[in-house]
């Protein structure tokens, strides 16, 4: 059957709330995020302040050195939560298959749920004037056969735009992106395929699959697919929460390794307490540190079963730590979170006891206790 998938990312949405609550602030540069005049970090951005070179992640000094008339405001994150069960209600009225990715973007399957309106297209023509009618903002909506063009789709007419991609030109949409526009091709990949003298989409497609296989193993499979327009993932609406953490960016850097196990201690009351709500455990545990030069680093340590002891979590925590340069460079920010949920009632036998180590670099979260990662790869 022909999949008739939409795409729907709210614009700006964090700004967007506080611009429709106080029309003051429309057509100014705005931001969500922390204090310029100390360590904080853009959550959101409007277009305005994008046009200065302004984007999420940013540090806040940053921002207002490139916009100095840039308006800071506080996130409200209730506000913002209220705000998304509101337009996921909306979404509700055309199809129970969505997948929400995160606060303000959601994957829908319409493919079985046409009803009277005959087409995904008049769909998203409806639920784009249904969320600016009842709430007063905007959603840029993708239409695709699957859900790789859907949401790049989403991305083609932002801001309150509308992508329709038909079976037929979904090759010919993707031929001429750059292949940083395919999901899950991060700034690793994307370097590793411009040495293969692969920058776009089309060139991608083309390139024999045996190569991609011996390059990058089976994500080179997936590759050449999503390449060439094919995707069978489907539309999940059980997704489940992968991990629970929290972290701190703080004013001043912090030096000594005691007033991070404090840190930490309270971190760990955070998670122990978002399990206990949650009735899960964690098998995994994840230290995070960043350093003032912005390098990040984390620790992990997998358990020999599910856990929400609270000193078993904090010795492990602090454990870790300490396998950081953290007390010699000092840190700029800290975070703990707990992985490998596990419903609490489970009892898993010990296969091994191990511990991993990773070095990425990851924006700040901007709530305590948030969700890390998704169903998809990320890029």
């Amino acid at each position: 059957m022909l999949r008739r998938i939409l795409h729907c990312d709210m614009d700006c949405f964090f700004v967007a709330v506080h611009v429709r609550d106080d029309p003051a602030l429309r057509g100014k540069p705005v931001v969500v995020g922390g204090d310029p005049s100390g360590r904080g970090v853009v959550a959101a951005a409007s277009y305005e302040a994008r046009a200065f070179g302004v984007h999420s992640a940013m540090p806040s000094a940053q921002a207002q050195r490139l916009c100095p008339e840039l308006i800071f405001l506080r996130s409200d994150f209730g506000r913002y939560r209220s705000e998304s069960e509101k337009i996921f209600d909306i979404y509700r009225q055309f199809t129970p298959l969505i997948q929400p990715l995160s606060i303000d973007e959601a994957y829908l399957d319409v493919s079985e749920h046409l009803g009277s309106y005959g087409s995904a297209t008049a769909i998203a023509e409806t639920i784009r004037r249904c969320v600016r009618e009842e709430r007063g903002l905007t959603v840029s909506v993708g239409v695709a056969p699957n859900k790789l063009v859907a949401k790049i789709a989403s991305d083609q007419d932002k801001p309150d735009g509308l992508t329709v991609v038909r079976p037929h030109q979904v090759v010919e949409f993707l031929a001429p992106l750059p292949v940083r526009r395919i999901h899950g091709v991060g700034p690793a990949s994307a370097r590793k395929l411009g040495e293969m003298g692969i920058t776009t989409v089309a060139e991608l497609a083309s390139t024999p699959l045996d190569l991609l296989l011996f390059r990058f193993g089976h994500w080179g499979r997936t590759l050449w697919e999503y390449a060439n327009g094919l995707d069978e993932r489907e539309v999940k609406t059980d997704r489940k929460r992968k991990s629970i953490g929290t972290e701190r960016t703080f004013r001043h850097n912090v030096r000594d390794i005691e007033e991070m196990d404090q840190i930490l201690r309270k971190m760990t009351a955070e998670i122990v307490a978002g399990l206990e709500k949650r009735k899960i455990a964690a098998c995994t545990i994840t230290v995070k540190v960043r350093y003032p030069d912005f390098k990040t680093i984390t620790r992990a340590h997998s358990f020999d079963g599910p856990t929400t002891s609270a000193e078993r979590i904090e010795n492990c925590a602090k454990d870790l730590l300490r396998r950081t340069e953290a007390a010699k460079h000092s840190v700029r920010l800290l975070g703990l979170s707990a992985e490998g949920l596990v419903p609490s009632n489970l009892k898993q036998l010990t296969l091994f006891d191990r511990t991993a180590e990773f070095d990425e670099d990851l924006p700040s979260a901007a709530e305590p206790i948030a969700e890390y990662g998704g169903e998809d790869q990320g890029s």
